[in-house]
């Protein structure tokens, strides 16, 4: 299409004569009133945007195959309506007194929208992300990525990342990590819904799930078509006298530092519920979701390196880098290998070549252990800040689950109870903050006792975390 002149907020529109093309087809008689209505609606719908310029009457009357004198018609019609603008030896733009309508693409990311300080547990410090390193490994990878390595990758995830992620875990988490049996997934979610739909297939109904605990884990497998039976904890871990009971055969656990309540399992636990797995020929499923950051002494280890074939093991860079990222991984049991990964590979074919080869430079040449390193320190200063800001505002208050991970529980003293009008009054103050209560399944109200606290803290500076808390006294002492 030609066009003269030029546009300065962007070239002409190709589609001008596309969109009037059928209305230059229309009977001689009705040709004029077609070709304005045709006009109109492009610049109501959009298809030509405000402030783009239209071919002359010239131009465009040539590429319609009509007389200049219907396309003269129509644009001063439709500028003396609004639609379009002109000026004499200016040419012809769209006007700006129609407002098309846009298309809305809404964000439904978790946010809390207005807090004024938000200590939900569940994401990292964002800001920490190694954008220089992660970059250089980007531009690196492009450069040596052979070509045959962009098709479909195995359902398994890229052999080197799966040997990178294999020592790595041999290493750090203390599991058995065979690569054969590793699968690089979309986060714990995906590894969870993988074991969930391999459960199902061999006839599995039930899995159980602590309680407290994630509400994720419930809804995962209820996706997968399997059922969730709540379990209670005990001061050591997952109750065995109710699981045993239950007649699951599978459950789903966070021994390294349980959600929400940060207990690490005790190693006589651990054993027991080994034994528990072996006895009903079953499975457990371990979510070590924050196991990389303990402060009062190496990690504990997971529970997979303890019995291989007996535990799945999952994992993510969700808590270290990003959740964004959307990468985790899966050790699965030699008797769930063979249908996990035939249900990873009709789920998605397996995850982006790319994005596996970029995370396996990051993790070969150390970068990963020094970002741990960097959370690690970042983290453990955050955790002191929640503990000094406690003690100042709230005296009395007790914390546990500080050793570890990127929350902690406060029990603060009965007199700034009961728990339902602390939440009500620090939620009025733009505070957001959940209480351990909300983390249970079966959900009641706690107006009796203390008021109990699920404080994350990772994604607060020290100084942010002090103003929080400090908002949270005023709220209550004003009350």
């Amino acid at each position: 299409m030609t066009s003269s002149g030029t546009n300065p907020e962007g070239p002409a529109p190709s589609a001008a004569w596309e969109v009037l093309l059928p209305a230059a087809s229309a009977p001689a008689r009705a040709r004029g009133r077609a070709l304005r209505a045709a006009l109109r609606d492009a610049v109501r719908s959009g298809l030509l945007a405000q402030g783009a310029r239209l071919p002359s009457s010239r131009d465009l009357a040539a590429d319609l195959g009509v007389s200049r004198g219907l396309i003269t018609e129509a644009y001063e019609q439709l500028t003396a309506e609004g639609y379009l603008r002109s000026g004499r030896g200016a040419g012809t733009w769209v006007g700006g007194a129609v407002r098309a309508a846009r298309p809305r693409a809404r964000d439904l990311a978790p946010r809390a929208p207005g807090a004024r300080a938000d200590f939900v547990p569940g994401t990292p410090d964002l800001s920490l992300f190694p954008r220089a390193a992660w970059g250089a490994a980007h531009r690196a990878v492009l450069a040596e990525l052979p070509h045959h390595e962009l098709g479909y990758p195995d359902p398994r995830g890229l052999p080197r990342l799966r040997l990178a992620l294999a020592e790595l875990l041999a290493r750090r988490r203390g599991v058995v990590a065979d690569p054969e049996r590793l699968v690089v997934v979309s986060g714990v979610a995906q590894a969870s819904a993988l074991l969930g739909l391999a459960l199902h297939a061999r006839g599995t109904a039930a899995v159980g799930v602590e309680d407290p605990g994630s509400p994720q884990h419930s809804a995962l497998y209820a996706g997968a078509g399997v059922t969730a039976v709540p379990l209670p904890l005990d001061e050591e871990g997952l109750a065995l006298g109710p699981l045993r009971s239950s007649g699951v055969r599978a459950v789903v656990t966070t021994p390294a530092h349980q959600f929400p309540t940060g207990i690490a399992y005790s190693a006589r636990r651990r054993a027991e519920l080994l034994d528990w797995a072996r006895s009903v020929d079953g499975f457990v499923l371990e979510d070590d979701y924050d196991g990389d950051f303990r402060y009062d002494r190496a990690p504990v280890g997971a529970l997979q390196g303890l019995d291989p074939e007996r535990v799945a093991y999952t994992g993510s860079v969700s808590k270290s880098l990003a959740p964004g990222l959307r990468l985790g991984w899966l050790l699965v049991p030699e008797a769930l290998t063979e249908a996990v990964v035939e249900r990873k590979r009709t789920t998605d074919l397996g995850h982006p070549a790319l994005d596996q080869a970029l995370f396996a430079r990051f993790v070969e040449r150390g970068d990963y252990d020094r970002q741990l390193r960097r959370c690690q320190r970042a983290y453990r200063e955050r955790r002191d800040a929640v503990v000094n800001a406690l003690g100042e505002h709230f005296p009395g208050a007790r914390v546990s689950g500080v050793a570890a991970g990127l929350h902690a529980i406060a029990e603060l003293p009965q007199r700034y109870g009961p728990q339902e009008r602390f939440l009500a009054r620090t939620a009025a103050a733009g505070v957001d903050v959940h209480a351990l209560n909300q983390y249970a399944h079966a959900r009641v109200p706690h107006d009796d006792g203390p008021v109990r606290l699920v404080l994350g803290y990772a994604h607060l500076s020290p100084p942010r975390i002090q103003e929080g808390v400090r908002l949270m006294a005023e709220a209550v002492a004003s009350g």
